[in-house]
């Protein structure tokens, strides 16, 4: 069950953060969730150790951990969309 609340999570995630850098036309649902998994995995090496918060891969289902995991799949989709550019 934590497996299916993990995917659901990691996919709004992703698709949250697909919306804010733009790039919701170009991704679909696997990427979304891909997105938002990886995203947390990286906030949680970078955030939580500066924040004190857990991500949602940490079983943290929290609001701010949801909060965390989604500035951590933006900073990878931004990171994406700057490799691209180049």
């Amino acid at each position: 069950m934590n497996i299916i609340l993990w995917l659901i999570a990691g996919a709004v995630i992703g698709w949250l953060a697909s919306r804010i850098m733009g790039t919701s036309g170009q991704q679909g649902l696997l990427l979304d969730i891909v997105v938002g998994v990886i995203g947390a995995v990286l906030a949680g090496w970078f955030l939580t150790p500066l924040l004190g918060v857990g991500t949602i891969n940490q079983n943290d289902f929290s609001l701010p951990a949801l909060l965390v995991s989604l500035v951590g799949a933006v900073i990878l989709l931004a990171v994406v969309k700057l490799i691209r550019r180049r």
